[in-house]
């Protein structure tokens, strides 16, 4: 059985190819990122850049014997975060996606369609959690290597991480009903549910939007 010998640290320098992998490769709902769109490096960089390039201290990776098998990515300010994201990522993401022809294929104009679409029928609207719970994160796991404690081992050490720093808060967004199980476990209350529409030519369903916070502090 894998994860026999589990580890808990700190993201390093080393771990940036093996974390855009599996971030990647979970990223629709712990499938692939290819089923919506097509185009990994764009991807990746869109999910990862941020946290491995310019907040790689709130990170961590689960090694399962000797292997990366898991992580976390997360931020201790989500909206600084977001201004770096809007001011420096993202002009950067366009400019690749256009250069590369990626926002031109087939899979990715009928994403973005969908998305835009979600925008206009308001389900992008919620209130705005980060003044209680300012840090956020994502969290994913190799298949093969999931039911072994590796999500629960990297919130414990992302939560002693954020405690050390004073952050007062937590809150992080889920699409999955046994995701949103397994954060209440672990003593995160619904802050809000909502729907989202972008992935209905797909899965021809909406699918709910969780978002869960936790207080770090009384």
């Amino acid at each position: 059985m894998p994860g026999q010998n589990i580890i808990i640290r700190k993201f390093e320098p080393r771990d940036k190819d093996e974390v855009r992998r599996i971030i990647h490769d979970t990223a629709f709902m712990g499938e692939p990122a290819g089923v919506f769109f097509q185009g990994e490096k764009i991807i990746s960089d869109s999910l990862t850049l941020y946290f491995t390039d310019y907040e790689p201290q709130s990170c961590f990776v689960a090694e399962a014997d000797g292997k990366v098998a898991g992580c976390l990515i997360g931020t201790k300010n989500k909206a600084a975060s977001e201004k770096v994201i809007k001011d420096k990522i993202a002009p950067y993401l366009l400019w690749e996606a256009l250069r590369s022809g990626v926002l031109f294929k087939k899979k990715n104009i009928m994403f973005i369609i969908n998305c835009l679409s979600s925008l206009i029928k308001g389900e992008f609207k919620m209130s705005d959690f980060t003044i209680v719970y300012p840090a956020t994160f994502h969290i994913n796991v190799k298949a093969g290597f999931r039911g072994v404690k590796l999500g629960s081992r990297l919130i414990e050490a992302y939560e002693r991480y954020l405690r050390e720093e004073d952050i007062t808060g937590v809150h992080l967004a889920t699409m999955s009903d046994a995701a949103a199980k397994f954060f209440f476990r672990h003593g995160f209350q619904l802050l809000h549910r909502g729907r989202r529409s972008y992935f209905r030519h797909i899965l021809h369903r909406d699918v709910p939007l969780y978002i869960y916070g936790k207080k770090l502090y009384p």
